[in-house]
């Protein structure tokens, strides 16, 4: 009896075995030979298996490999299964305009905080529910908006330069990619609440805000580009691993510290009574003045400050480096923009002690250098991945059916010879007086396009063309390791490593 039973259950384990085995031959072979994406060219793994990019992702230099297959395949690679990389320029418009029909993929999915109602400005697919859901707080990111802000953002760029200057005085080496991080991160605490979170008034990681992002992203992006039945599988058996239990620990961080913000305002100002300016104060009277009648609760309020504490600092902070960190390889352009910032301020163009945002927008070799600074290091370094529209659609001169996935990836686009000239693999701020340089601006992909345009955009200028023409005319940065590399890691924000800088005192033109 008993060897009968074993007998029957070795049965049923080899025709198992055997329909795996027979599924999974099938499947290589229809990927490898009649899939749509077949006769794109790729890692041999990809082509059938979305472990490739796993792995990719969890390596930390996705951007790299592309911009290498790109190199040596061409202009479409395949990534995935269902997806490819597209690195021609004039795709953008194609696949990312507002009118364009393509929508967001499931990738986007496991970023969405676990508490909203509807999905936030980054992970919504359905993009007639992102349009509504975003004109009810689009006015409070405007740039005039920001700029009547421009007060409380000065508050954080005055701490900034003290620190800079303690450390100057005292001669000690700066990781200032670290101390760009936490005066982004305190510029949001400022913007969104009217008071600094205290990276830099402590000189330190703010209740771990930095770590729990920085455990929480490998997690997330691996997830997210995972076929969707595997994401709650690997996630639950992730629980096994220290690693993974810390990036979960950490998501629960960061959406408490969301509604902690939130219930404080409200503990403070009284239910109705929003005195200040800030941008939850804006929102909170939304919510009292429309909320019924545009569907604007609490949990809507949470979901955005989320946003704006989960995505608010890296991306500014990582543009922030690489303009620093390439203007200071580059000491002819160092020069020439110390000399604009010098006769600007000196002819009362740029005010002094605090930059105003119209005015320094207005300096055209400092807007040259940021521009240039995006342009080597999008902040984004992975595809923005697509899905084709049902009826397919032609793209960089070939046919794409319809419900499967395409992206784009400024990291490759940036650095097109086409567009941005045959020094395009070199820093060079002059670029941006080129004849072409509209053609340029309009290939520019750092925040994203289309109507999924990062919604954060203006802060980040904002921060960006105010603190740097401060730094530089205070003092002299120089780097500690002049031959070394701008080195990052990648898990979706391609965050800078650690950026060590020597600073010393420079005497202000006129003061």
């Amino acid at each position: 009896m008993w060897n009968s039973i074993l007998t029957t259950l070795w049965e049923q384990k080899c025709i198992l075995g055997f329909l795996v085995v027979a599924y999974w031959g099938c499947w290589i072979l229809y990927a490898l030979t009649l899939h749509p994406y077949a006769k794109y060219p790729g890692p041999f793994l990809a082509s059938f298996s979305r472990l490739w990019i796993v792995i990719e992702i969890l390596r930390g230099h996705a951007h790299k490999t592309q911009a290498d297959l790109h190199e040596k395949y061409g202009s479409i690679i395949r990534i995935a299964p269902n997806e490819v990389s597209i690195s021609d320029p004039a795709s953008i418009k194609e696949i990312y305009s507002v009118t364009s029909g393509f929508t967001k993929t499931d990738f986007y999915i496991p970023w969405r905080p676990t508490f909203s109602r509807f999905p936030d400005h980054f992970s919504s697919m359905d993009e007639k529910l992102h349009s509504q859901r975003r004109k009810i707080v689009n006015g409070l990111y405007s740039m005039s908006s920001i700029v009547k802000s421009e007060p409380v953002i000065d508050t954080c760029t005055e701490l900034f330069m003290t620190r800079m200057g303690e450390y100057a005085e005292q001669g000690q080496i700066v990781d200032l990619a670290t101390w760009v991080q936490w005066y982004a991160f305190d510029v949001i605490g400022a913007l969104y609440f009217t008071s600094m979170f205290g990276f830099m008034r402590e000189k330190r990681d703010y209740k771990d805000y930095i770590k729990s992002l920085n455990v929480l992203l490998p997690t997330l992006c691996a997830a997210s580009v995972m076929p969707s039945y595997i994401r709650a599988f690997f996630l639950s058996l992730g629980q096994l691993f220290t690693s993974v239990r810390r990036s979960l620990a950490a998501l629960q961080n960061i959406e408490e510290a969301s509604a902690l913000c939130v219930k404080e305002r409200l503990w403070s100002d009284g239910e109705g009574n929003y005195a200040t300016e800030d941008i939850l104060s804006k929102m909170l009277s939304i919510h009292k003045d429309k909320g019924d009648v545009q569907n604007f609760n609490m949990a809507d309020i949470q979901v955005e400050v989320y946003t704006g504490l989960f995505a608010g600092s890296d991306t500014t902070a990582a543009a922030l480096s690489s303009i620093l960190f390439h203007l200071m390889k580059s000491p002819a352009a160092y020069e020439r923009l110390t000399g604009e910032i010098d006769e600007a301020t000196a002819t009362g163009k740029l005010s002094y002690p605090r930059v105003k945002y119209p005015e320094a927008s207005k300096l055209p070799y400092l807007v040259a250098c940021c521009k240039e600074g995006m342009r080597m290091h999008p902040s984004v370094g992975l595809t923005l991945p697509r899905v084709v529209p049902a009826e397919g659609r032609q793209i960089a001169g070939q046919w794409f059916p319809g419900g499967l996935r395409v992206g784009m990836n400024a990291a490759i686009v940036h650095f097109d010879k086409g567009i941005f000239g045959e020094d395009a693999d070199v820093y060079n701020p002059d670029r941006w007086f080129r004849e072409d340089a509209s053609q340029m601006d309009r290939h520019m992909f750092q925040f994203g396009g289309g109507s999924r345009t990062c919604i954060g955009k203006n802060i980040s200028l904002c921060e960006i063309y105010k603190i740097i023409p401060e730094l530089l005319r205070s003092y002299r940065i120089t780097l500690t390791n002049p031959e070394g590399a701008f080195r990052t890691i990648n898990h979706w924000f391609n965050k800078p490593l650690p950026m060590e800088v020597r600073i010393q005192f420079r005497t202000v033109a006129g003061h």
